[in-house]
This record gives structure tokens, sequence and C-alpha cells, in this order.
């Protein structure tokens, strides 16, 4: 499989609702970061779907290094 594109080297700040269902791009080649467009097709990266359990912040992994998907865990600080 082919290394994702860094889309930032720094996590996305989304607010999220409890409740709903988010696709992760894997890619990193989506134009509406750090959610999945369908960019991926034909690269062997698929999103990554959560759900969120509470509303409120989260931040979302923008380097698509992280070890835990679709979090950031501050991989992009060694890249």
């Amino acid at each position: 499989m082919p290394e994702p594109v860094i889309a930032q080297k720094a996590p996305f700040r989304v607010e999220v609702e409890e409740g709903k269902t988010y696709f992760w791009c894997a890619c990193g080649r989506s134009s509406h970061q750090p959610f999945c467009d369908g960019s991926h097709k034909g690269t062997g990266f698929e999103p990554v779907r959560w759900k969120a359990d509470r509303s409120g912040p989260v931040f979302f992994c923008g380097c698509k290094h992280s070890g835990n998907r679709p979090f950031c865990d501050g991989t992009h600080k060694s890249l």
C-alpha cells in the first residue's frame, strides 16, 4: 500500500455531534479534510468510520500517520 499524503502536520479540531457517524480520510487526498470525499478510489485506502459517543471537540489526525486513527496522537511532530 502506498504512503498517505500528509494533509497537514497538525490535527484538525472538529466539533462533533453525539450519535453522528464520520468518515475520516485515510489517504490524505480529500479536499474536505479531515473527512473523506471519495478521492481514495483506486489508491488502496479506505476511510475510517467513526461514530461520536458525545458532542464536543475532537482532534482528528491531519498527517494520516497516527497510530490511533482517526485521532491525532502527535506523530506529526516526528515527520
